[in-house]
């Protein structure tokens, strides 16, 4: 029985390597192999026999791999020492961040301090170190427990949630056949079939396994096939449609301006033409000369419309720069117009920074502590962070803002 179970885990782990060619071969938009998370024999979790102890950490043993492939989200410890940034750039960013803590001097005689856990979503996987929000013990404008956070309080390990050739999210009614994220997707769904959705999140009616919450919005949109990668030469465009940040109130209910007494910023709304003019004009701090064919950044994207429409955001869903279009009133901002979902390498898992530095960048270059900026205050600008973590913070975007660039808050408000 022994080598009965060894042999089932190498089927697992050979069918998630096909994830290197085809991110979705081990899910296929919905429930995997049993085995490849389930063990009848020797499992860790005696609830559920996990192959981890608990159910993030059974995910980060294949999320959690090294090298940025696909489907890893997670950099492993030692892959990532000092000054060396977590290795992946998917569009949820990477787990690893919140390891990273970081310190340095805004001005003589003070120090600031960017904590590892105010970098994102703290999971708890204690085969992996990651444990619960040490400053927030409530989901900040909500109460989900932190305690209780893991990849199934937004996943769905079993996917059951799935489009139906008729357009229709529901739990039953065809067989998933393949994976509802990505453009490759070929259309239309064929009758008696079915496309998981995006990355298998919950959706409307759907109970998380840990916290407990309940979700009363579906979380549409597409993402190019290749994803983890560099965005040095073009951006990878993630079409997001309606829902999102609706998906995102099931914990922060309190953070969404329309619901809240909170003076929050305004999200799922209209943008009004005076943001789109703009997003659409702005390339950098005091440089309004774009236009709206090429203003799209992934750093500040937005949500389309207010879409569900998969045909609709699977022709936006790209990485090679031919979809570069900006908003137009219809599009609407959201919560990931500034976050991204895991985590990144700023305070507050932002998309960039926005935190304490009058400029982001100086001398035409992403900063760090060993920067060959001749600006003294380059390093500050850094906030600790070496030029490697700053750009991979970016995605590895390149600086192609202005020379001396301000907060990206700017491509929307254009105060600069």
């Amino acid at each position: 029985m022994k080598g009965f179970k060894v042999v089932l885990f190498i089927m697992a782990a050979a069918i998630v390597a096909l994830g290197t060619t085809a991110a979705y071969a081990f899910h296929s938009g919905g429930v995997a192999e049993c085995t490849g998370c389930h063990m009848l024999h020797d499992a860790k979790s005696s609830s559920a026999l996990l192959a981890g102890t608990d159910v993030s950490s059974t995910c980060i043993n294949c999320h959690g791999a090294s090298g940025a492939s696909s489907y890893h989200i997670v950099t492993p410890d030692a892959d990532m020492p000092a000054g060396t940034p977590p290795g992946n750039r998917t569009p949820g960013g990477d787990f690893g961040w919140l390891k990273k803590t970081y310190s340095w001097s805004p001005r003589t005689g003070t120090t600031s301090t960017s904590e590892g856990d105010r970098h994102g979503h703290n999971i708890v996987a204690a085969d992996f170190t990651y444990a619960a929000d040490g400053t927030n013990l409530l989901a900040p404008g909500g109460d989900m427990d932190a305690t209780q956070l893991s990849c199934n309080s937004c996943h769905d390990n079993h996917g059951k949630l799935r489009r139906l050739s008729d357009g229709t999210v529901a739990t039953t009614g065809a067989p998933i056949v393949g994976s509802g994220s990505y453009s490759t997707q070929v259309l239309p769904i064929p009758t008696g079939q079915a496309y998981g959705v995006y990355r298998l999140l919950r959706g409307n009616g759907s109970t998380a396994g840990s916290g407990g919450k309940t979700f009363t919005a579906n979380f549409n949109a597409v993402v190019p096939s290749t994803y983890n990668r560099s965005e040095a030469t073009t951006p990878t465009r993630v079409a997001y449609g309606a829902g999102t940040s609706d998906w995102c109130a099931t914990c922060h209910p309190d953070m969404h301006s329309g619901t809240s007494s909170k003076m929050t910023h305004p999200i799922n709304q209209g943008l009004s033409a005076d943001v789109v003019a703009n997003y659409n004009a702005y390339k950098g701090s005091g440089n309004m000369t774009g236009t709206v064919a090429t203003s799209y950044d992934s750093l500040v994207p937005f949500q389309t419309d207010n879409t569900a429409d998969y045909a609709v955001l699977k022709a936006l869903a790209v990485n090679d720069g031919t979809v570069s279009t900006g908003p137009a009133t219809s599009d609407r901002v959201m919560c990931l117009s500034c976050h991204r979902a895991h985590a990144t390498g700023w305070d507050y898992m932002l998309r960039s920074n926005v935190e304490g530095n009058e400029f982001i960048a100086a001398d035409g270059v992403w900063p760090g502590t060993d920067s060959p900026s001749t600006i003294a205050a380059a390093a500050k600008y850094a906030q600790g962070r070496t030029v490697a973590e700053t750009t991979k913070a970016y995605n590895d975007t390149t600086m192609h803002y202005a020379t001396y660039q301000r907060s990206l808050c700017n491509k929307c408000h254009a105060k600069d």
